[in-house]
């Protein structure tokens, strides 16, 4: 054929990393292999991209698979190259960093997979190839995101507090954030409105917003 060249191809693969927050924690969905290499070893969900599918069409191929539903906020993490990184074959993976609400997903393990269960950030078992790095490199990504964009709200329902937000933030970032400062820059900001609506009992309910529709996803597809 023409165009084709005698030295060896590395194959590619896809990585997904997603989070969503559970109790208050940052938490990430994990696969065990059902498989060598690493068979009964957790990792990240993911596979061979298909000969007729692009990168992203791949990796969300790769979280319904894991998850079943589709929709995530979506984005490329970065390339993963090493050359020892993976014992098959010399493989390039994609990563990328997906985020869901809280309840929003029911995890199931596909094929290629024992179980799939989600994490804490913070109490990661052994993981596969070079994952715990692509974990490492998506949370920093998201530490700098939830500060510069609106993905703080891809955590949460359409409806939600101050306070929701702002426990995102914290969930986040693994610490503490100053209740009144939070509330001053938030309200203040182009991206939430008041609902009119409160939630919470008789003793001090709080005030529901939403966010405003310029600062909303145009596709979730």
């Amino acid at each position: 054929m023409p165009y084709t060249y005698n030295y060896p191809h590395p194959a590619v693969t896809v990585d997904a990393c997603l989070f969503t927050i559970q109790d208050d924690r940052l938490k990430i969905v994990l696969i065990r292999r059902a498989a060598e290499p690493y068979k009964d070893v957790w990792a990240l969900p993911g596979g061979f991209i298909h000969l007729d599918e692009n990168l992203e069409t791949a990796v969300k191929r790769e979280l319904e698979e894991a998850t079943g539903i589709t929709g995530f906020y979506l984005e490329q993490l970065g390339t993963f190259g090493q050359v020892d990184r993976d014992p098959r074959e010399r493989v390039i993976s994609v990563a990328y960093f997906a985020l869901a609400p809280a309840g929003h997903v029911t995890l199931k393990a596909d094929t290629d997979a024992i179980d799939a269960a989600w994490f804490d950030v913070n109490e990661l078992p052994d993981l596969a190839f070079d994952h715990a790095s692509i974990i490492n490199k998506a949370i920093k990504r998201i530490q700098t995101k939830i500060e510069t964009s609106n993905v703080a709200f891809e955590f949460l329902p359409p409806k939600f507090t101050i306070s929701d937000v702002r426990q995102v933030h914290e969930s986040v970032h693994g610490r503490p954030i100053d209740k009144r400062n939070f509330q001053k820059w938030l309200t203040g900001s182009n991206l939430i409105r008041p609902l009119g609506e409160k939630r919470g009992g008789s003793h001090r309910p709080a005030e529901l917003y939403e966010l405003k529709p310029s600062q909303r996803r145009k596709s979730f597809d």
